[in-house]
């Protein structure tokens, strides 16, 4: 059965170019366009694999990530970050909150595949 991947990001054409390319690898995706959305839907979905953008309203990409870290059905989930941001500084930030791993926008959709590939098997 294809993995279940979970997006959340507030760009609609993102979410859907993500959905696009990552539905071509043989990807089932959902969306959320936030991170209070997005904690919402792992509620509902049970993604095997949790994509977030960092720069969202409501609840950013470290909050959700700390969020979803709290809840102790999805530590073991793990979580790309993908957003234009690319600091040290920031990449340290996710890695504390617990992401998996970072992908800077704008992303090469063979790269993502296999790096998906890589953090959930």
């Amino acid at each position: 059965m294809s993995k279940l991947i979970l997006t959340v990001d507030d760009s609609a054409s993102m979410r859907m170019l993500l959905k696009t390319s990552l539905t071509a690898q043989g990807f089932r995706i959902e969306g959320a366009n936030d991170g209070v959305h997005g904690l919402e839907r792992m509620h509902e979905v049970k993604p095997d694999l949790l994509i977030t953008d960092i720069n969202m309203p409501k609840m950013d990409g470290f909050e959700l990530i700390e969020a979803v870290r709290g809840v102790p059905e999805f530590r073991g989930t793990p979580i790309l970050v993908l957003s234009t941001e690319f600091s040290d500084e920031k990449k340290a930030r996710a890695r504390e909150a617990g992401a998996t791993g970072w992908i800077t926008k704008p992303f090469d959709a063979t790269k993502l595949g296999a790096a998906i590939r890589r953090v959930c098997p």
